[in-house]
């Protein structure tokens, strides 16, 4: 995927920035802005990153910084693979005969 242009900098929405000089904890606030880049000054704190149904709570560690909030707050469902679900099936047939 190609980055964004060096010069431009980082996007991060506006609301982020104003967040960001109030100062205010970020525990409380929802933010559905998953295209904004995490900024060293979000470290240490706890956000809720919108994925769509319900906000997801993430704690910000110097190692996402770069990185966008969306990339941490999964989209869609974990589902067991097929394997799996006929395998335990056919366990299940076997208890219920004996």
């Amino acid at each position: 995927m190609p980055r964004r242009s060096i010069w431009k900098g980082s996007f991060v929405d506006a609301f982020l920035l104003r967040m960001k000089k109030k100062t205010d904890p970020l525990l409380k606030r929802k933010i559905w802005s998953r295209r904004s880049s995490i900024l060293p000054e979000f470290v240490n704190c706890s956000v809720r990153i919108y994925n769509g149904k319900r906000p997801v709570r993430c704690k910000i560690t110097e190692g996402k910084v770069g990185h966008k909030f969306g990339e941490f707050a999964s989209t869609r469902k974990r589902r067991l693979s097929r394997t799996n679900i006929k395998a335990g099936r056919k366990k299940e047939r076997n208890e219920r005969s004996k």
